[in-house]
């Protein structure tokens, strides 16, 4: 799926995206691999997880004992709502209308929620069966008082929230101060909302995707306009969506491993990049004093100044290596102080903005892709 069908489900809050289990297991088991404990004796919170679909209620309630946990409590959005912004029709959690719970007048109008905190049916295993439910006052809007006190007494959240409504999610977790690691797109990066919590080391990416797309579960009435798609035996809807990355607070060990670099002499004579290899210098800006640095891998050792790296480079930034000092996408080129272009170039370039980097290039001013601010840490 290209990142503009993406902006298209964005726009139609039509992004019910539903993670696989070989994707969740990936990143967790990373932060396992640096911190064995991180979940023992934790209450791990789902507010976007109706198990019917979602994988992630079910990674950890099945491996609710191995990791100690103490308490997962998933929260679901009522179906009334859902079909309204997503187009979904209401289906029932299986057994659900045969649960002595089950309330016709409820089902559609009020959000569910599931708890897994002890052996319930006696097997002497705490697993999936064990899902205890009911439904919530509200509609399961992770905003809803009731919800935002379930984040207030939970000590880790883990889900995929609609990526139409991700910067009200990560504000919402930050609000309450907990640790969390949550799918969104890699243009989040450069929102004000986010960018400002990645400078100041308060959010990263997680260490399971920096590359390719991954396969969604989505639901059958989800248009099927991808790039790439498929339809199981079972009759279940896939798209694959590029661009994706975890953002998370929680530690892992690929952030602190320093990149390998290379002096830029050898980068330009060595480098896998035509458009790299050949130059005889690094382009500089001409509105900022920084060095433009198109891919990740041609950082040089040998550069102590400013340079412009795509946002991509957050997949590997180590902050013991680098300090990030800014973004250039929205307003944020105008707070770093970037000269104005004057008339004459955007002539030559209409599609210069102040507030943007640019350098020259045979007489054409070019203006890199989105980029990320960075110079070596200053010993």
């Amino acid at each position: 799926m290209s990142n503009q069908n993406l902006g298209g489900a964005k726009m139609a809050k039509n992004d019910e995206f539903y993670t696989q289990l070989t994707d969740i297991n990936k990143e967790i088991q990373a932060y396992l691999d640096y911190n064995p404990d991180i979940f023992r004796d934790k209450t791990v919170l789902l507010p976007c997880d109706d198990p019917k679909w979602s994988n992630f209620t079910k990674f950890f309630a099945l491996n609710f004992q191995l990791f100690g946990i103490k308490r997962l409590i998933s929260t679901s959005y009522a179906l009334d709502a859902k079909k309204a912004k997503y187009g979904i029709e209401p289906s029932l959690f299986p057994e659900e209308e045969y649960d002595p719970k089950f309330d016709p007048s409820k089902w559609q109008t009020r959000g569910k929620i599931f708890i897994l905190d002890r052996d319930i049916n006696g097997d002497d295993r705490i697993d999936f069966d064990d899902l205890q439910w009911d439904y919530l006052e509200g509609d399961g809007d992770f905003r809803s008082r009731e919800v935002t006190q379930l984040r207030n007494d939970a000590d880790i959240v883990i889900t995929n929230p609609p990526f139409s409504l991700f910067r009200e999610f990560i504000a919402w977790l930050m609000e309450g101060g907990i640790q969390f690691s949550i799918i969104g797109n890699m243009n989040a990066i450069t929102y004000k909302e986010v960018f400002p919590l990645i400078k100041d080391n308060k959010v990263w990416l997680g260490p399971s995707i920096s590359s390719g797309d991954r396969e969604f579960g989505v639901p059958k009435e989800y248009p099927l306009n991808a790039a790439g798609w498929r339809i199981d035996e079972n009759g279940n809807h896939f798209i694959r969506v590029k661009g994706v990355r975890w953002f998370t607070n929680i530690e892992h060990g690929r952030r602190h491993e320093p990149l390998s670099l290379m002096t830029m002499a050898d980068n330009i004579k060595f480098s896998s990049h035509k458009d790299l290899r050949g130059r005889k210098e690094y382009q500089h800006y001409d509105n900022y004093d920084a060095i433009e640095v198109p891919y990740t891998d041609a950082i040089p050792s040998d550069y102590d100044g400013k340079m412009g790296v795509p946002i991509s480079f957050l997949d590997k930034y180590c902050p013991e290596q680098f300090e990030i000092i800014g973004q250039t996408q929205g307003d944020s080129g105008k707070e770093l102080g970037l000269k104005p272009f004057d008339r004459e170039l955007k002539k030559l370039n209409p599609s210069l903005r102040d507030g943007q980097l640019y350098y020259m290039e045979n007489g054409i001013p070019v203006k890199p892709y989105a980029r990320i601010l960075i110079r070596k840490q200053q010993l």
